[in-house]
């Protein structure tokens, strides 16, 4: 079996439950806002829109199509407009709200904790995460996640998103170490599991909802839960 010193993580959908976050967020803002006297949609079809717009955002981020501004305040436009709200009716600070809000909640991934716990006496963790910089440390901070990483590189401030095989290879560069030393565990296939391929990082495709899509290559190994990395590391 190989030998790795170092693992990198993604950090949303990851380790840190980004759907069940923002879920609650969002349910949150839908009466912050009385968003419900406009009559037009209730709190659940609120969030499916979003998660459908902010899906379809982030690819267009991560592939440096929109800027970060337009995802963050353009999620919401389309979310209230899809819904037949009209441009002036949306609230203003909705997006600031949720951008404030959102970080703080603590939900991890099943295991998150003692798998860390596990790994962290025998490994050296890192984070690398297109997410933004200041909310991803928000996150890390509120639901204790910090203390178990040596390095978090974020898109903005290595100048590279994922899946650039750059922005892995300057997480190389600051931890002195080969490729071949190295595991990258995340969600994303493209981002996270062809990024780390193209660097010569093996891979690990957390896939928790055990979506049965075909992949090809495959990554070095696939999980569903994240006590499963304990069967090979």
């Amino acid at each position: 079996m190989k030998t790795y010193t170092h693992i990198f993580f993604d950090l949303d959908h990851t380790l840190w439950d980004f759907e069940k976050n923002s879920e609650e967020t969002l349910f949150a803002l839908y009466e912050q806002f009385d968003l419900g006297s406009f009559g037009k949609f209730d709190s659940h079809s609120f969030y499916k829109k979003y998660k459908f717009v902010n899906v379809r955002l982030w690819d267009l981020y991560n592939k440096g199509r929109i800027k970060q501004a337009e995802l963050r305040e353009g999620r919401f436009v389309k979310t209230l407009t899809g819904l037949g709200l009209e441009p002036h009716e949306i609230p203003v600070g909705i997006a600031e709200a949720y951008t404030d809000q959102c970080p703080t909640k603590t939900a991890v991934f099943p295991y998150a904790y003692e798998v860390l716990e596990y790994l962290q006496p025998k490994y050296g963790l890192h984070i690398i995460t297109n997410g933004f910089r200041e909310v991803q440390h928000i996150k890390m901070s509120a639901s204790n996640l910090h203390g178990y990483f040596r390095e978090v590189i974020t898109s903005e401030s290595c100048g590279f998103k994922k899946p650039d095989r750059r922005m892995f290879e300057h997480l190389l560069e600051r931890i002195n170490v080969t490729p071949d030393e190295c595991l990258m565990v995340g969600d994303n296939y493209e981002c996270d599991i062809e990024g780390a391929r193209q660097a010569g990082i093996d891979q690990v495709f957390f896939n928790p909802e055990k979506h049965s899509q075909k992949r090809s290559p495959k990554p070095t190994h696939e999980i569903s839960c994240l006590s499963e990395l304990k069967q090979f590391l």
